[in-house]
């Protein structure tokens, strides 16, 4: 059963308070941390064409690994999101809302176009 967002905040806080790293797990660490591992999950995707990236996730043990980096950033974030006091699904929720009013279907579909210069 998968666990909630708050069971999962709670087992980060665990696991990070069991270390003593609360520490270190300050707004600009988690920040250059969640970019770090980013970069991390692009290194699998980087000189590779669209037709050779699409192989490389059928790999099963490619998946893993863009599995565990793409945790990795998503832990980051969620203690940081944590940390700050941020209901992140509601901000993802507002976010989405934003994102509705700023590419509206008739204008955006099928556009790869900024907001800005849609027409």
């Amino acid at each position: 059963m998968p666990l909630s967002l708050p069971e999962l905040q709670a087992r980060i806080r665990q696991f990070r308070d069991e270390r003593d790293w609360m520490q270190f797990h300050n707004p600009k660490n988690l920040a250059i941390s969640i970019s770090l591992e980013a970069a991390e999950l692009l290194e699998h995707f980087q000189w590779r064409s669209f037709e050779e990236s699409e192989a490389h996730c059928r790999n099963e043990d490619a998946r893993q690994e863009i599995a565990d980096e793409m945790a990795d950033i998503a832990i980051y974030l969620t203690e940081m999101a944590d940390n700050l006091g941020i209901d992140l699904l509601a901000a993802m929720a507002s976010k989405l809302d934003k994102n509705a009013a700023k590419y509206p279907v008739e204008k955006a579909r099928g556009s790869h176009k900024k907001y800005s210069d849609l027409e």
